[in-house]
């Protein structure tokens, strides 16, 4: 809990930085690399998390894995490092991608479709999406076989569910109780 109020609070002292600079939609693209480069090698991670492995050893590794950051989000690096919390670093990015999203006026829509997501029902789900808000959508799109087809939409604390698998087991429940 404490680490996720850090994370906010570096994440908005960036976001204003880059702001200023006029640099904050390059900053963003950069956090998003950051982030999804953490999601996706569970290694970085331990890393980043181990007592056992210097602070410096850290940032030297840092610096080696993402060389060409605006000079905004290297600084990043620093002040976590400086301050002992580079552990810190991944949640500060996605925190930034998130308050990114928020000062720009942009939604991210989950779609969880069986199969990958065709252009026709891409507009489809983007028609559900204006209705639910009316901020400009970003689609992502999670493969989950187990709906059996269909979608499920997520537009921020909003979820639509038009999967085969629910309205089955809204039959289910129907023939179960009566």
């Amino acid at each position: 809990m404490a680490g996720s109020r850090a994370a906010i609070r570096y994440a908005k002292a960036v976001l204003s930085l880059a702001s200023d600079k006029k640099a904050a939609e390059a900053v963003n693209i950069d956090m998003k690399l950051i982030a999804n480069t953490f999601s996706e090698n569970e290694d970085l991670s331990t890393m980043l998390k181990s007592a056992v492995i210097k602070s410096d050893e850290k940032k030297a590794v840092l610096t080696k894995v993402f060389p060409k950051l605006n000079a905004i989000s290297s600084g990043l690096f620093d002040v976590l490092f400086t301050n002992k919390r580079l552990e810190l670093l991944p949640e500060v990015a996605s925190k930034y991608s998130v308050l990114f999203d928020e000062l720009s006026d942009k939604e991210t829509a989950t779609v969880t479709t069986a199969i990958p997501m065709t252009k026709e029902l891409e507009k489809k789900v983007l028609a559900k999406v204006k209705t639910l808000t009316s901020k400009k959508v970003e689609l992502e799109n999670v493969v989950d076989e187990s709906i059996l087809g269909g979608f499920i939409l997520r537009v921020g604390d909003k979820q639509y569910n038009a999967s085969i698998s629910n309205k089955l087991e809204k039959l289910r429940k129907e023939f179960t109780i009566n």
